[in-house]
């Protein structure tokens, strides 16, 4: 490990994440690593890391290498990894531009969720294309102090659970995850939104991701809360045959997602690079002890 780790801090509608460049792939993240760096009194900040390595580096993404040179290594908040992140891929695409790798227009990005498209505009905010949302069968109930609600199971590469709610403020104070059953729905832990109605195909969230706790935004989450929102609506594009779109309030900013008839979904919001500088690794070193 060098004398010195560059990184960057950039956010997506107030999801934040430390992103550590890393063509290479010769900077040892293990999950210890990127909890501290992550840590909001005793690090730099973040809901998450975003690790950027050539997809041709890193074992996970060489398959993917063909289709997209750069691999995002995504790391929840705790140092667990996590398959996919909207906001974090806007923000890697970002990231992308201001280095210098990529120009204004169409890029391909690796996830553990798979090689995403991104259209960069050359002014403005940023379009994500997040693949199809899978609905596996099944009821699922979510809980938060002594209420209960059915939710919606949506995939969008990671799971979520999706309850409409009569008010946010239902949704208790997220520090931790909402129980939820069955158990055997989510093994590996859910992304809980709880979604209020503010208009005409308009919804407002707040969400625990997990890993990470309350988030201000959860692009993945926004998509899923979408999707939830249109099948409740019967505007299913898949059966309407128009695509539809929803405007997506989270506490961070506002997201636009549009459902294709052929299932595709885009996400736009805004990216933005807001400082860089140097991880001293004695100080990672001591914060490991």
């Amino acid at each position: 490990m060098s004398t010195r780790i560059a990184f960057l801090k950039g956010h997506g509608t107030e999801n934040d994440f430390v992103i550590v460049p890393d063509p290479d792939n010769t900077v040892d993240l293990s999950p210890a690593a990127v909890a501290a760096l992550c840590d909001r009194r005793a690090g730099i900040g973040g809901d998450g890391l975003l690790h950027v390595v050539r997809s041709a580096a890193h074992p996970e993404a060489r398959a993917m290498a063909a289709e997209a040179e750069w691999f995002m290594d995504y790391r929840n908040g705790d140092g667990s990894i996590a398959e996919m992140c909207g906001n974090g891929v806007r923000v890697f695409a970002r990231y992308l531009e201001r280095a210098g790798h990529v120009s204004a227009g169409d890029v391909a990005v690796a996830t553990r969720g798979g090689v995403k498209t991104v259209h960069i505009a050359k002014e403005g905010d940023i379009t994500v294309g997040m693949g199809r949302a899978l609905l596996p069968a099944g009821d699922v109930t979510v809980s938060v102090g002594g209420r209960s609600w059915p939710a919606r199971n949506v995939n969008m590469g990671n799971p979520h659970a999706v309850a409409f709610v009569d008010d946010l403020a239902h949704a208790g104070d997220l520090l931790t995850p909402p129980p939820y059953s069955p158990a055997a729905a989510y093994p590996d832990g859910v992304n809980v939104e709880f979604v209020v109605d503010r208009g005409p195909r308009h919804v407002a969230l707040r969400v625990h991701e997990r890993g990470a706790g309350e988030t201000r935004s959860c692009g993945t989450g926004a998509c899923a809360v979408a999707v939830a929102a249109a099948r409740r609506d019967g505007a299913d594009p898949a059966r309407t045959g128009t695509p539809v779109t929803y405007t997506v309030d989270v506490p961070g900013g506002t997201l636009v997602i549009t459902e294709r008839p052929d299932g595709e979904i885009e996400m736009t919001g805004p990216a933005v690079i807001v400082a860089e500088g140097v991880i001293e690794t004695e100080w990672l070193e001591n914060a490991l002890d």
